[in-house]
């Protein structure tokens, strides 16, 4: 899916008035039997059922809000085919709703889509499922991980949902989805597995009762057990076989360090193998999606191993202070919902004192500490435009595409330990400038 880019000087889109803030709209019958109609040809081919438990408790026409794990595109549709014709918002990103001259943003609204800014704090945003809950009387849909999964395991949650789920004081259902990701994996440059089935499982999760019977923390730990999914495990485990020869195309977007030699940028996915282009290492992706050495020994046959690994290796050097990134970036920003605006190239650091972006002829400089969010929005292929890491806050948004290397992996990895470094009171004062 593309977005309509404009290139303007940096002054100018910094001047750009932000969109007034609008209330959600209750989608009507016709924008819902639209999405169900289309949902139907996006599922086509991929034998789609699912399963439900428990949702008896919830009222046809009893509000809810609905909690779903983020895999690929097809999770909207996967939404519509299972609720329809119950009413339901959505929240989205707000980049979503950019295009076609302001049109988008108005089809968005319409379907009722209710834009928000990726990790970034939007308290008017509780404020509008409040009023999509309570006053519009419809359900939520939310992707409460916020970005896709890029090693096929849970992203981290947002600590306060135990809070909202107090407030909101509705039914909370749980969509978990399998096969969604093995079909389409970020990674994979957008290619699809025609050959892999899609499930989903639908769960209340809590009734209004539950939710004022427990605590915060029995509601937030019990979010945090139903968002505990490996579906690499899950291939292996239920023999699912991907045969695609694209399957390891794009792999070394996650698995960017080498296990072997600790080389860092020279892993390359193609076909279906990984290979370090310094030592020469060559695994191959098996088709029940495991790592397997032609020659020597496997480091890590299970992919989110592999990318656990490299988790502690960024948080090892974040502690003896030697992490820092220092790229240069193309850079795009959005204000409004006509266009993302491409406005120069600049300059990304990040180190212990966090995000530091220059450029655009010296006019633009941000800074964004470690403790701004517990996660960094980051994606591959964003827009079909380029691998992406997103910086700002609830005035401007900053697009950062890395000019050369597979870097965004480890700088989300890097901005997720470090806000937990910050909160347990451990993060160093400062870093290193040598290069890691």
């Amino acid at each position: 899916m593309k977005t309509t880019i404009k290139e303007l000087d940096y002054e100018q889109v910094a001047a750009i008035p932000l969109p007034p803030h609008r209330l959600p709209k209750k989608p009507g019958l016709f924008w819902r039997a639209l999405i169900r109609l289309l949902s139907c040809f996006g599922l086509a081919g991929t034998g789609f059922l699912y399963t439900q438990e428990g949702m008896e408790k919830i009222k046809k026409d009893e509000p809810c809000l609905i909690l779903m794990n983020h895999s690929c595109f097809l999770d909207l549709m996967i939404a519509s085919r299972i609720f329809f014709p119950r009413p339901y918002c959505i929240i989205c990103t707000s980049d979503g709703f950019v295009g076609l001259g302001g049109l988008k943003e108005k089809l968005m609204r319409a379907i009722g889509c209710v834009p928000t800014r990726k990790f970034v704090t939007d308290l008017r945003l509780v404020q509008d499922i409040d009023y999509c809950l309570h006053t519009l009387g419809v359900s939520v849909l939310m992707y409460p991980e916020a970005s896709y999964s890029f090693d096929g395991t849970a992203t981290p949650l947002p600590r306060k949902l135990g809070v909202l789920l107090k407030k909101f004081a509705v039914p909370v259902v749980m969509v978990e989805t399998f096969g969604a990701f093995a079909r389409n994996p970020l990674y994979n440059e957008l290619q699809v597995r025609t050959s892999v089935p899609v499930f989903a499982k639908v769960t209340c999760l809590y009734t209004p009762e539950e939710i004022r019977e427990k605590t915060v923390r029995e509601l937030s730990d019990g979010l945090d057990k139903a968002f505990s999914f490996d579906y690499f495990r899950w291939q292996k485990e239920t023999g699912l076989r991907v045969e695609e020869p694209f399957r390891a195309d794009g792999l070394n977007r996650i698995l960017y360090k080498c296990a072997a030699c600790g080389t860092e940028g020279q892993t390359i996915g193609k076909g279906t193998t990984l290979t370090c282009k310094y030592c020469r290492k060559t695994y191959t992706l098996t088709p029940l999606g495991e790592l397997e050495a032609t020659e020597g020994a496997t480091q890590f046959r299970h992919i989110p191993d592999y990318y656990a690994w490299e988790r502690e290796q960024v948080r090892r050097e974040i502690l003896d202070g030697t992490y820092r990134l220092d790229i240069a970036v193309d850079i795009a920003m959005m204000m409004d919902y006509k266009a993302i605006y491409k406005v120069g190239t600049g300059r990304l650091t990040h180190d212990c004192s966090g995000f530091t972006l220059t450029g655009c002829g010296g006019k633009l400089r941000y800074t964004q500490k470690p403790q701004a969010c517990y996660s960094l929005y980051a994606d591959y292929y964003w827009y079909e435009l380029g691998d992406m890491i997103c910086i700002g806050d609830n005035t401007q948004l900053y697009y950062c595409f890395p000019q050369e290397g597979d870097v965004v992996a480890k700088t989300r990895l890097a901005a997720e330990e470090m806000y937990k470094l910050y909160k347990a009171g451990a993060l160093p004062e400062r870093c290193s400038p040598v290069q890691s």
